[in-house]
């Protein structure tokens, strides 16, 4: 098996794929969708398993996801009942999450094997899309509490080794996600997500690793930073990516806008 690449897609809102009416105007979430879809091709391999990383679940520190069968936890609210009835009865793997948390005790950080927590919908929701039969065993890493990208950049490095193990790394996340802004009509969030949304791009696919590295690490510094991120548990999964992808290039291989605003999401090998 080839060292597999890394990614940081976009999950959506909420349970967004599997709503009807949609959220939004019809072919609100088709390209993203699209995209999804498109990824077992695009890795070209079946994956032994996936590592998923995503910012619904932040801990002081590392978790990982060691359950058997893990339940699905329905973190959305306010959407039709039919959303939380859905399914995705993927494995889990014990002995990966065994390996995760090796690995990350070996670079300094702690790291606890937790057989009780279920995917969130950061997770189930877009692997519906894009693996929907639900046989890959799939494991999910927290984010650290503090959003430290540097330190988070260092997480991704640590679990670079799995990549040769036939392991996916995903992480996802939004490039945008200001929630006042991405529903608002208010030609200034498109303004700040277009801003922001170059920047990042021109970032991630920078052919330097180490400048790409800087240049994350000091992400607030971007162009309408903080407009596009108050928080920005929904962009640190990208850092894990990246530092996972060692000296592996970026290519951008999302692009879209939704409800008007600037998306995108990257491959990384």
């Amino acid at each position: 098996m080839s060292t597999l690449p890394t990614y940081f897609a976009p999950h959506g809102g909420g349970p967004c794929f599997f709503m009807d009416p949609p959220m939004g105007p019809p072919g609100t979430w088709d390209r993203m969708a699209a995209f999804l879809r498109s990824l077992p091709a695009d890795v070209g391999e079946t994956p032994r398993a996936i590592l998923a990383v995503t910012g619904h679940w932040e801990t002081d520190d590392l978790r990982v996801t060691a359950g058997s069968n893990p339940p699905l936890l329905y973190d959305y609210h306010g959407f039709p009942e039919s959303t939380y009835h859905l399914k995705y009865p993927a494995p889990g793997s014990p002995a990966l999450a065994a390996e995760v948390a090796a690995l990350l005790r070996a670079a300094g950080f702690p790291t606890t094997e937790d057989a009780e927590r279920g995917f969130d919908h950061g997770v189930f929701i877009p692997f519906m899309v894009a693996f929907p039969d639900a046989k890959i065993p799939v494991v999910e890493l927290s984010v650290r509490r503090d959003l430290d990208p540097a330190a988070h950049i260092a997480i991704g490095r640590a679990l670079a080794p799995l990549r040769e193990d036939g392991v996916l790394i995903l992480a996802t996340g939004m490039s945008y996600h200001n929630l006042r802004g991405f529903f608002s009509d208010d030609p200034r969030a498109t303004a700040a997500s277009e801003a922001f949304d170059g920047w990042l791009t021109e970032a991630v696919c920078e052919p330097d690793p180490a400048e790409r590295d800087q240049a994350l690490i000091a992400w607030e510094s971007a162009p309408a930073a903080r407009l596009c991120h108050p928080q920005e548990e929904h962009l640190i999964p990208l850092m894990v990516a990246a530092g996972a992808a060692g000296a592996d290039p970026a290519r951008h291989v999302y692009a879209d806008r939704v409800l008007g605003k600037a998306l995108s999401g990257f491959r990384f090998g």
